[in-house]
């Protein structure tokens, strides 16, 4: 008499049961960017994902946080930012106050030193410093442009729409010129 085939193994977790729909990406990926951020010594990996919350907008524009050291006979980790020499020395001043906005997200000492590495914005292949750049500066429209736009509202009694219908067709007609412009150099 053959025994009957036994089931396979089942694991001591019931397998994770996906929603219906779409997830949100932060759970798709929370696994993969806290595995990715201890690998670099960010145990702490908020400190990744919410770093212009933590510093400050302006300051996150300049810095961004590159890893967490834990020295031997130190007091404590040294989070260590990556910025361009040009920021660095305004950034050397507000060190202290970068440290304890990181320690009050955290509510612990979780850093005890902060520390600055000055690369240039571009040129090195492990460095680099990919921060925002200038926007771009706004292109004067040409008249006929002008002209158009001020037709499209010519009709309109109330100023605040005429300025709505006018700003719109300016913006339409422009970006219809920029598009003919690189198609037909």
């Amino acid at each position: 008499m053959v025994a009957p085939m036994s089931a396979a193994p089942r694991s001591s977790s019931p397998p994770r049961r996906r929603l219906r729909g779409f997830e949100p990406a932060a759970g798709l990926m929370a696994d993969s960017i806290r595995r990715a951020g201890e690998g670099r010594g960010f145990a702490l990996a908020r400190l990744l994902t919410h770093w212009p919350e933590v510093v400050g907008a302006e300051t996150a524009a300049v810095c961004r946080p590159v890893r967490i050291s834990h020295g031997r006979g130190v007091d404590g980790p040294t989070l260590v930012l990556l910025t361009t020499g040009a920021h660095a020395p305004r950034l050397e001043m507000a060190l202290p106050l970068i440290r304890q906005r990181v320690n009050a997200c955290y509510g612990f000492n979780a850093v005890a030193r902060v520390t600055l590495t000055q690369t240039a914005a571009t040129g090195f292949a492990e460095g680099q410093a990919a921060f925002t750049p200038a926007p771009p500066a706004p292109l004067t429209p040409r008249p006929e442009t002008l002209a158009a736009a001020d037709r499209a509202a010519e009709g309109i009694d109330d100023p605040q729409l005429a300025a709505a219908l006018r700003g719109f067709a300016l913006h339409f007609l422009s970006r219809r010129d920029a598009n003919r412009k690189g198609r037909n150099p």
